[in-house]
């Protein structure tokens, strides 16, 4: 289906390093099957990645919401929660 193909389309983007292509395709895909939590975990790992900590955890405790056996999003919320408060720590 459409959301598959666009969170599928947004992976590739990822690992290329087109992150906010990645993005668009990971929004796009949960625009089109809003209950999919799989592009709202790939979705917050971009945003990690680019040290957006307070959206990606916003994606990981949706993925939650949807799937509570998420493990890998519950993994993924409690390092964002870590790295935001190091990087408040620190100042930056």
């Amino acid at each position: 289906d459409l959301a598959t193909a666009l969170n599928d389309r947004g992976q590739v983007r990822y690992l290329r390093v087109e992150f906010a292509a990645a993005v668009q395709d990971f929004t796009a895909a949960i625009e089109c099957q809003p209950g999919f939590e799989v592009p709202y975990y790939n979705r917050g790992l971009v945003r990690y990645r680019l040290g957006d900590f307070d959206e990606a955890m916003e994606d990981f405790r949706k993925v939650l919401e949807l799937n509570p056996q998420f493990e890998d999003a519950a993994l993924s919320l409690k390092q964002a929660i870590l790295d935001k408060e190091e990087k408040q720590k620190r100042g930056y």
